[in-house]
């Protein structure tokens, strides 16, 4: 990945958790609405307008499994609290309680702080409804250097239906708006390779605003991102529910280590190697991983090789995650390869092998993006994942 990539790749990963949490919030508040949690209530001879009881709210999300308990579910309001996504009626309050107290949305009060980067978030997800709603053929696959990329759209065409539903008056204006939903990873270019142009390069939404969301994703602590290294540590599989337990890791001579950790629970989440498992509760930190496994790769192989054909062929992977993950370890940079499987997982069971490269991820090209950019888009992505992936054809 060239300059612009990385640069437009860090300054999407710094938005990314306000878009998400935007998302979560709004998501939560209309579900809250349709099921009449929330609604006019009156105390003290006095009418609040469109909010709801802390304690009721818990026990919704307690009801619609999205918090195990009544302590997990105090803490994902306490998040939508420090998000500036509800507040007490009054603003007595500043933390979140569980008790008969009125709290609002702020959406649903105009007192929702509107800043740069959540306007741009919330107009990206009003164009790309005005876009499924419509019969449009706007989102299609393309190729671009003779790649094929699926749901995506070219840049002339996206500034025609801009101005056309009237999001923009003159293709100078709508240029501008989609460099600024591109800087702030609503669309993105294919291959992260250029800025949002008026011409026939290809770009696609980065966000997908009609994924349903678990509330529990606003704890997620997204990866930081951090220089790629060639021993980066990983960890595979968790092999017990033992809270003494460990995991097993692979080194380059294929010897398996064990490695202390602890228990972990809940949603999923990648550490710097890509690999995918599920986060440890609240307030207890990863665990700590020994070994520093060189890669599977006997040779290098470049993207320009990848994609002449011969001697490699494509398969189209469905993997669905387990209660531990999803059971494999991605690495390397354009193109990335799967370095590491668990035999018992799910990504095994789907016939995913090490030395695969990676292609496409939920019909998203990933071909000319790095491990950290891959797991991101797995964790912002449904517990079902659809991967394309290349692996060599031995004669």
């Amino acid at each position: 990945m060239d300059a612009i990539g990385m640069a437009l790749l860090k300054r999407a990963t710094e938005v990314e958790q306000i878009a998400e949490v935007h998302i979560i919030g709004e998501q939560f508040r209309l579900r809250l609405h349709e099921d009449k949690v929330i609604k006019d209530r009156r105390r003290h001879l006095r009418t609040y307008p469109n909010c709801f009881v802390a304690r009721e709210a818990v026990d919704w999300l307690i009801d619609r499994k999205e918090a195990s308990d009544r302590i997990t579910a105090i803490e994902l309001m306490q998040k939508m609290v420090e998000n500036n996504t509800i507040h007490h009626v009054c603003d007595e309050f500043k933390d979140f309680r569980d008790a008969k107290l009125f709290y609002r949305f702020r959406n649903d009060d105009g007192t929702f702080p509107i800043e740069q980067e959540v306007k741009v978030i919330m107009r990206g997800q009003r164009i790309y409804e005005k876009i499924m709603s419509a019969d449009s053929s706007l989102l299609q696959a393309r190729e671009e250097d003779g790649v094929k990329y699926d749901r995506s759209f070219i840049g002339s065409e996206f500034v025609n239906m801009l101005i056309h539903v009237q999001e923009a008056k003159t293709r100078a204006d709508a240029e501008v708006l989609s460099r600024r939903l591109l800087e702030h990873s609503v669309i993105q270019h294919v291959s992260n390779k250029h800025h949002f142009v008026d011409c026939s390069l290809l770009y696609q939404f980065r966000l997908n605003f009609r994924r349903r969301r678990r509330f529990m994703e606003v704890l997620i602590k997204r990866p930081q991102a951090v220089p790629e290294c060639q021993d980066s540590p990983f960890c595979l599989r968790k092999q017990s529910q033992d809270k003494s337990a460990s995991f097993h890791s692979v080194s380059s001579s294929n010897e398996v280590k064990v490695v202390p950790s602890i228990r972990r629970t809940s949603m999923s989440i990648s550490n710097s190697s890509g690999y995918f498992s599920v986060t440890s509760p609240v307030g207890i930190s990863p665990p700590v991983i020994l070994c520093n496994p060189r890669s599977v790769l006997r040779r290098p192989v470049t993207l320009d090789e990848l994609l002449s054909g011969a001697p490699y062929m494509r398969k189209t992977l469905t993997i669905v995650s387990d209660a531990v993950g999803w059971g494999f370890v991605v690495r390397g940079n354009s193109p990335c390869h799967i370095q590491a499987l668990d035999p018992t997982g799910p990504a095994a069971a789907a016939g995913m092998k090490t030395c695969q490269f990676v292609v496409s991820v939920n019909g998203l090209n990933v071909l000319h993006c790095d491990f950290r950019a891959v797991s991101n888009l797995i964790l912002t992505g449904p517990r079902t994942i659809v991967m394309e992936v290349m692996e060599e054809v031995k004669g």
